[in-house]
Parts: C-alpha cells; sequence; structure tokens
C-alpha cells in the first residue's frame, strides 16, 4: 500500500486536482491521500492559509472575518465548479467554519481550516472516505507527534479503503485542534505512512525531486536520485525546503522510503529517500546555505573550569528566548548561533548585561547577519580533499570564513559565511564540488 501527499501547488486549482486524480488511479496501491490548503496558482496569488490567519487576526480584534472568507469561500467554490461538484452541500460547510472562526476559535483552527476543507472537497471528488486527522492524530506542546496516535490511526484504517486525509493538523490531549509548523502535512503524511505499515511514501510537489542545490541558482542544478534520511534531515537544517524535516521521524523506524515527486511530470522518477545508500561514486548530496542567523561570543578565562557552566548559561539564553540552532567552543570561550528573530535588540542587551553579571565573563558580544552554508553527503568524511576545496572555491571569490564545523557530523560540513555572501558561496562550491 502506498500513501501520498500532495502540497498546495498540486490542489491549487481544479486543473490541478484533476492530475491529483490521474495519478491516484494509476496505481491501485495508492490507498491513503493527505492533502494540503490550496496553494498559489501563480506568484501573485494568495495562499489559502495565510488568507485563515487574516481571518482570525481579524475575529481576534472583535471584528467579522467575512471580506476576507468570502475570497476563500469563492475560492474553493471555484474548484467545484471546475470539478463539477454540487456546491449547496460544501456553502453550508464554509459558512460553518466562517462562524466558528468569529466565534474566536483561534489560529491554530482557523489556519487548519485550508486542509479541511481541501480534504471535504477532494473526498467527494474522487468518492473517498474522509477521514479527519482530528482526533485520531494527537500531537505533543512541544509540536511533537504523540505515540498514541498511530495506534489510534491502526484501529480506524481498513485496508479495503480509500482515505483523503487533511494535512498540517491534530488535536492536543485535550482535543482541541492543533496544528504542526508550515509545511506540516509532510508530516502528517509519515504518520500515516507509518501507521498503515506503508511500502511507500509518495510526497507529490512542483519539483520532480530533491535538488543537490536550489535550482534558482544554478541553471544545470542535478535531482539528487536517492538520499538517505539523514542527508535529508542535514540538507533541511541549512535551508532546503522540499521536504519538511521533521517527517522523517515516523517513517525512519520502519525505514519506509519516501519518493519526493512531481504532480506536474509524474513519469519523472523524483528523489528516493531511503535508510542507506553506498557512497563510493557520489559521496555529496547536495549544499545549501540558511540565513537569518545572529552571532553570541563570549569569552572568560578558565571558562569551563566549573562544572555545569555551558548549561547553566544555555538554561540563561532560553529565559530570553534563544535557542541556538549551531555550536562552536573553544579552550575558554563560546560561540552560539540562533536565528535572528528570536530576540529583539532590547532584549539581547538586557540578556549579555545579566549574562555578563551572573558569570562574571571577560567579554560578551552579539552581531548580526549570518549565514551557515552546509556541505551534505554520506561520504564527508572520506572526501580527503574536502576542506581544501571548500576553502580554496570561497577564496577564489574573496569570501571570508567566519567558521568552519567538520567532524560534528558524519554526513555534514558546516561553514559560516556572512549573509550578503550566501548565494555566492553555495554557487562557488556547487561549482566545486559537483
Amino acid at each position: 500500500m502506498i500513501v501520498c501527499k500532495f502540497g498546495g501547488s498540486s490542489v491549487a486549482d481544479a486543473k490541478q486536482i484533476k492530475k491529483v486524480k490521474a495519478i491516484v488511479e494509476a496505481d491501485p496501491k495508492r490507498q491513503i491521500v493527505i492533502v494540503s490548503a490550496p496553494g498559489k496558482r501563480d506568484k501573485d496569488d494568495e495562499k489559502v492559509t495565510d488568507m485563515l490567519y487574516a481571518c482570525n487576526a481579524l475575529a481576534q480584534q472583535g471584528l467579522t472575518c467575512k471580506p476576507v472568507f468570502k475570497k476563500i469561500a469563492d475560492r474553493y467554490t471555484s474548484i467545484l465548479e471546475g470539478l463539477g461538484i454540487e456546491k449547496k452541500p460544501f456553502v453550508a460547510v464554509l459558512e460553518e467554519v466562517r462562524q466558528m472562526i468569529d466565534a474566536g476559535h483561534g489560529a491554530e483552527y482557523a489556519a487548519s481550516r485550508g486542509e479541511y476543507l481541501s480534504a471535504r472537497m477532494i473526498a467527494a471528488y474522487l468518492g473517498w472516505d474522509f477521514l479527519d486527522a482530528d482526533p485520531y492524530i494527537v500531537i505533543n506542546p512541544d509540536g511533537t507527534v504523540h505515540e498514541q496516535s498511530y495506534e489510534n490511526l491502526r484501529k480506524v484504517l481498513k485496508k479495503d479503503r480509500k482515505y483523503i486525509v487533511p494535512g498540517f493538523y491534530g488535536c492536543d490531549i485535550e482535543g482541541k485542534v492543533k496544528t504542526f509548523s508550515r509545511g506540516g502535512s509532510d508530516i502528517t503524511g509519515a504518520i500515516l505512512s507509518s501507521a498503515a505499515d506503508a511500502e511507500s511514501y509518495e510526497n507529490w510537489t512542483d519539483v520532480s525531486g530533491v535538488y543537490s542545490v536550489d535550482p534558482r541558482l544554478v541553471d544545470d542544478a542535478k535531482v539528487i536520485k536517492t538520499m538517505t534520511y539523514r542527508e535529508l534531515r542535514e540538507l533541511a537544517g541549512v535551508g532546503a525546503n522540499v521536504f519538511h524535516e521533521e517527517a522523517i521521524a515516523p517513517v525512519i523506524a520502519a525505514q519506509i522510503p519516501i519518493n519526493v515527486k512531481n504532480t506536474n511530470a509524474p513519469a519523472d522518477m523524483g528523489t528516493m529517500i531511503v535508510n542507506e545508500r553506498t557512497s563510493e561514486t557520489t559521496p555529496l548530496a547536495g549544499v545549501s546555505a540558511k540565513k537569518g542567523y545572529s552571532r553570541i561570543t563570549l569569552r572568560k578565562l578558565m571558562l569551563f573550569k566549573q562544572s555545569g557552566t555551558r548549561h547553566a548559561l544555555l538554561t540563561m539564553l532560553h529565559v530570553f528566548g534563544i535557542r541556538p540552532s549551531f555550536s562552536l567552543f573553544g579552550v575558554d570561550s563560546i560561540v552560539w548561533f540562533f536565528e535572528t528573530s528570536q530576540a529583539s535588540e532590547s532584549v539581547l542587551k538586557a540578556m549579555c548585561t545579566r549574562l555578563a553579571s551572573e558569570f562574571s565573563l571577560d567579554a560578551i558580544e552579539v552581531d548580526h547577519n549570518h549565514a551557515i552554508v552546509g556541505v551534505v553527503g554520506e561520504g564527508v568524511m572520506d572526501h580527503r580533499d574536502l576542506i581544501a576545496k571548500v576553502v580554496g572555491a570561497l577564496d577564489r571569490e574573496s569570501i571570508s570564513l567566519n567558521f568552519l564545523n567538520f567532524g560534528a557530523s558524519e554526513t555534514s560540513l558546516l561553514l559560516g559565511v556572512h549573509a550578503d555572501k550566501t548565494q555566492d558561496a553555495v554557487i562557488a562550491l556547487y561549482n566545486a564540488l559537483f
């Protein structure tokens, strides 16, 4: 049995949904389909989820969301017309959702309705069973999947039935609608794949797989034919965004392969994501980068002399809302990189003052505009001249290195550059290594 997830671009309008129908009917093994909310039809269009967040914002101000919700309703009724589905029953569902948002059911309820309405509509079009993610998928307070979710789904799924399931949301332990982070429909698909013990999980999007580099930067960017779960996680951690990085967790224990494919070119092989692969001929999978980081640098003579200092410092950062993504340690120093959006300048100033006082630091400073670049591949550690090639490629383009981290992961080499040099660094490394 195959589980399929179709992203926002795949269900953006009636024409796209007809492609979805052709794909799922082409293989009888495709029995469970997870759908996103309708995405953009063109670059100037609005995503349904963004409009739903806007509806909630109005409701929280005590205003009706009717004007904005009308655009959402028009979007769905237009799709219904294109699919030849009777609109009248669905109009009542749309009005119920609008009333619930106006009644103040909150941002997560509002945001989830895009997937809910999409799944109801596509289930009617295909003649499949609609299976709501709430109450079966339970999401913990930290956003992870509650183990009970898998048992809940195993009890309700029947092997001789075909299901349409809304992605992106479930419920909390108290039964209230709760969403994953944006792009979380990938996670829903992975959960269903694990619960149903699927032979594969097909993730259908608008590109023909995961690229070794952002194709917007390099014209001849290649699709990665086969990569591992670990390689995908590492690439996603430094900006590659074809597949949600947290969606690996539900399938990795069962080693269910993921096939990233293109709804608009279903014959393309796409990218297979598996537990392990041979790296002799293709040691590297890709290069990617993510900017928007700030750096905090702490120095003190004999900083680590007292046990527990590192943990105490990190705890203090958490108090101020800072959760570092990357760390570097010296004999008497710590460097942490964190997402700039986590704290304002006033918060950072207060944090530095308190850290300097409580830990008697010799120096503490925060600076901005950093990017993290990752070279990822199962053969990174065996690539003898990798560091020389990386440093040489950046030097030829006059790109300064802020740090280089080799050995912390068996699958990636990380380096830091100024944010203004992000694209230049990625292109230079791709040309030198691929």
